[in-house]
Parts: structure tokens; sequence; C-alpha cells
């Protein structure tokens, strides 16, 4: 059996870490894919360090524990970047995808990465701009997109009007859709 492609997502509580690895998981549905989505708790306090969690797999999954070696890492809030240990367990060939205003040198350097693949977006700026404030779970997911080809973008898109639907007005969606593309696009991978 194939072992599933894992991936480890960073933010703080309130921003969406887990509706984003969900909408992931979602989005993984549609591509008839084998997924797990699950979070993991610090102090459980707006602004508290928070995980989760994906596998994806063409094979059923039969691995019930965290994951401690993921493929690739997600950094949703750029104020971790130092604070917390985000290439733990990441292999020298992994994959970084986060919210950072600079370019993949510039993160590369800070996190003392020198090989794998480096993903910068600076999903702040592009929230602050479509939605008039930082709300930056979709945008990464746009970012995300550009190096996972277990994904097709239209899914994910599927999956955030999936999400998003019933909870916010039409026109909220949209701009969250126009972030996710509009990430998708400015994303630089280096």
């Amino acid at each position: 059996m194939e072992k599933p492609l894992e991936i480890r997502w960073h933010g703080r509580g309130g921003q969406g870490v887990v509706t984003a690895s969900r909408i992931l998981a979602d989005a993984l549905l549609r591509e008839g894919k084998y997924f797990q989505a699950f979070p993991e708790y610090g102090p459980e306090r707006m602004g508290a360090p928070v995980k989760a969690y994906n596998r994806v797999s063409s094979t059923p999954i039969r691995i019930h524990s965290g994951v401690t070696n993921p493929e690739m890492v997600v950094v949703v809030d750029p104020t971790l970047l130092g604070a917390v240990d985000v290439l733990e367990g990441l292999a020298e060939n992994g994959t970084v995808v986060a919210n950072f205003p600079g370019t993949p040198a510039d993160l590369r350097n800070l996190l003392h990465f020198p090989s794998g693949t480096v993903v910068v977006v600076d999903a702040s700026r592009i929230s602050r701009e479509i939605l008039g404030r930082v709300v930056v779970n979709t945008p990464i997911l746009g970012a995300l997109c550009r190096v996972l080809p277990e994904v097709k973008l239209e899914n994910v898109l599927e999956a955030v009007k999936a999400q998003f639907g019933e909870k916010l007005r039409a026109e909220v969606v949209e701009k969250n859709l126009a972030c996710l593309r509009r990430a998708y696009e400015e994303a630089q991978i280096g």
C-alpha cells in the first residue's frame, strides 16, 4: 500500500485553519481520493497556535495517528515563522506553503530550508484588498493548489462554495472565491 501524502497546517485559533483543511478534504472527495482531515488544539483560546492535518491517497488510508513527518507544511499566520518550528519532521525535499509577503528565497533563508520547495503568497494583502479584512484560509488554499497535483482548482472552488454557501451571503462567498483564484495566480514558487 502506498504511503498517503501528509499535510500539516499551522495557524492561530480563529484564522480558519481547521476550516481550510476540511475544505481541502471536500475537494479531495470530489477528486475521488481517500482522505483524512483532523485538528489538533493547544490552549483553546483565540489566537493560540493551532494545527490541522490532511492525509490523501488513491487507496484506503489505514493510518489513524497524528502526522509527524509531513510532505507538506502550510503556514497561515506569518507570525508563527520563527515562533514555532513549522519545519519539524518535514523531509528535506518537502514543500512549505506560506502566507508571507516576501520572496521564496526570503522565506527559505528565514527558515534555513536549503532544499525542497517553497511557495509564498501574500494572502493577508489579497484578503484585505478583496474582503476588506484579513481572512487568509481561502487564499492560502489557492497557493496550495499550485503545488498539490492531487486536487484541481475547480474542485477546491466548489468545496468553498459548499462550505460557505449556506453560512455566508453570496457576495461574501464570491469574494472568497476571488481571493482563492488571485492567490493561485500570485503564488511564487521557488
